[in-house]
């Protein structure tokens, strides 16, 4: 199974972008972030006619998440933000079972600027992910929770650490909130398929920070260790930055192993 999870940065804005990397990745899954539109505007439709069904939890102008999955894989159990929230609240987490891997794609926030009322969010938002997924779930299940985390773990992760550190996406506090997460029993995937590799999933739109790979890697798939267990790969397609008004962010691909297959 393909499980990929892409911050698009606005589903209709790029909806042919996502079609047609949909056509020619050919993921299982998707996780999407930043859809940037109310569930009514989701383009469901056009998403049924390429295959897909969706589970979706959107908001008009900012946020939104989903969870599309090919025609065959059921969505079960959909549970949308975190324990708590109010009705009103950022969309920001939309959770699914497909094929019996529990799915939780999350949109941290950004956090803004160090010291502001939106970074005290931000930590404070990563400390109830970690205590809802300690409550509800158990290391031993096979748990991935992908999305767009605005957190470059290490400075691997970074193109210019000196210039980042301790600054919002490589902030000390932000790291930690990461690592206490990962703690309770989860594996970045990708680094650990790729222990060397200096590859990024962000660039900034300004200043020709992709031409120039001024990345980040924020884009995260965080793996339970049984589902570590049956992962191939993880990679990252940078081929969707390389369009006509992407987004800033490209997808991430996971790849797993049949449970008990090859």
């Amino acid at each position: 199974m393909r499980i990929a999870s892409w911050n698009v940065n606005s589903v209709r804005s790029r909806l042919d972008q996502l079609l047609g990397w949909l056509a020619r990745a050919a993921p299982d899954v998707v996780c999407l972030q930043e859809t940037k539109c109310e569930d009514a505007q989701f383009p469901e439709a056009a998403l049924a006619e390429a295959g897909y069904r969706t589970a979706i939890f959107g908001q008009k102008t900012y946020n939104g998440v989903a969870i599309v999955a090919r025609f065959g894989l059921s969505i079960d159990d959909v549970k949308r933000n975190l324990d708590g929230d109010a009705d009103d609240a950022q969309r920001r987490l939309i959770a699914a079972t497909v094929e019996g891997v529990r799915i939780i794609n999350v949109y941290v926030p950004n956090g803004q600027s160090v010291g502001t009322p939106a970074f005290a969010y931000k930590l404070d938002w990563l400390e109830r992910l970690r205590k809802e997924v300690a409550e509800r779930h158990d290391p031993g299940q096979d748990l991935l929770i992908c999305g767009d985390f605005n957190v470059a773990p290490e400075p691997l992760d970074v193109h210019d650490p000196k210039r980042w550190e301790g600054k919002v996406l490589f902030h000390p506090d932000e790291r930690a909130a990461l690592k206490r997460l990962m703690d309770w029993g989860l594996a970045d995937a990708f680094r650990e398929k790729h222990p060397d590799q200096k590859l990024f999933s962000w660039w900034d739109y300004r200043m020709g920070g992709y031409r120039k790979n001024h990345g980040l890697r924020i884009d995260l798939a965080l793996l339970s260790r049984s589902l570590m267990d049956r992962c191939v790969d993880v990679s990252i397609d940078t081929r969707p930055r390389e369009l006509e008004r992407p987004s800033d962010h490209t997808p991430v691909v996971v790849e797993l192993k049949d449970e008990g297959g090859t």
